[in-house]
């Protein structure tokens, strides 16, 4: 038995006005060397607990409901801090956690200026995503004085494995 369907418009009343939002993505690429090494300690069960290193890549999505005056979301030309800060963070250095047991081994091998050390609150792609968000989302506001919120940030190892956060 076919029974009819009613058809409705779902458009917004005077009250449900909506905003438009423009994005803008930024992209630093596997191809940037920001090459850097892990240790996920708690992985015991994985390889993961041992050193292990990525050509890291990063996808920044930014969200605004004001373009400026030249018509942009972001200014691009103004993330070059943000690209210096990646490449101090990730290029060429090893990530540990603040809770590692072995980080006193770690910071002895960083003062015998055998590795780059960088503690982190926790590694691994999901923290590091959030760890970069919570920075750039902090930039993205202060340069723009809360037009530009960053809406998300992409994490990839390679091509396989990727980790986003959002808030």
């Amino acid at each position: 038995m076919n029974v009819p369907v009613a058809m409705t418009t779902l458009e917004p009343g005077p009250k449900a006005a909506t905003r438009e939002i423009y994005r803008s993505t930024k992209t630093y690429d596997h191809n940037e060397g920001l090459s850097c090494c892990f240790r996920q300690w708690r992985a015991s069960h994985s390889h993961c607990r041992l050193i292990h290193g990525y050509a890291l890549a990063f996808r920044l999505v930014f969200a605004t409901h004001e373009l400026d005056e030249r018509n942009w979301c972001f200014d691009f030309g103004g993330l070059k801090p943000i690209k210096a800060w990646l490449k101090h963070m990730f290029d060429h250095t090893m990530l540990v956690a603040e809770d590692d047991p072995e980080l006193p081994r770690f910071e002895a091998m960083h003062r015998d200026d055998l590795i780059d050390l960088r503690v982190l609150p926790s590694v691994g792609c999901e923290a590091t995503a959030k760890y970069v968000f919570d920075y750039v989302a902090a930039y993205a506001h202060r340069e723009t004085d809360g037009r530009v919120w960053l809406e998300s940030v992409e994490v990839k190892e390679h091509s396989g494995n990727s980790a986003i956060y959002s808030r």
